[in-house]
């Protein structure tokens, strides 16, 4: 059996190579597959997998952290502590595993873009440090890729 042929458009053109406003799906342009491993990650599960990583951060933080002007459990939140846990997982899991605990646990990992290898620990730094900001998170692309992730040419992908 083979494959369709792409058709010409409407207008009578030849489709061209995908350029960031045609892309067919997302990744493609980074020469990802559409779906399954080594697909860019969806938005649902890089959310999922740092919630799960602030949540850990913040329950290890809140074993070492007591405050005495707080009463009961409200002397045991974190506060910004927190931050200290999330990135030694950040920066540890992306250099020894290439992913953090989350990302573990949703099935996901760090490459760089330019090659499918582990990103290194300047890359891991980097990318930790901006993504201790929040806000290069929540700034997307087209491949819902953070701007901390195009600044350190790295996605994130299903693994």
């Amino acid at each position: 059996m083979t494959e369709p042929t792409a058709r010409p458009a409407a207008t009578g053109k030849a489709p061209g190579p995908a350029t960031p406003s045609r892309q067919r799906f997302r990744g493609q342009r980074l020469g990802r597959p559409e779906s399954g491993p080594g697909s860019l990650a969806p938005f649902g599960r890089r959310a999922l997998a740092f919630l799960i990583d602030v949540a850990a951060s913040g329950l290890v933080a809140g074993l070492f952290v007591r405050r005495h002007d707080l009463p009961g459990a409200a002397g045991h939140l974190p506060g910004q502590w927190s931050l200290v846990p999330l990135a030694a997982d950040y920066l540890i899991g992306l250099v020894l595993l290439g992913r953090t605990f989350g990302m573990y646990l949703t099935g996901l990992r760090v490459i760089r873009v330019d090659r499918n290898v582990a990103i290194g620990p300047l890359r891991a730094a980097a990318r930790t440090a901006l993504l201790v900001l929040l806000i290069p998170a929540v700034v997307i692309d087209s491949d819902l890729r953070g701007l901390h992730d195009r600044l350190t040419g790295t996605a994130v992908i299903v693994h």
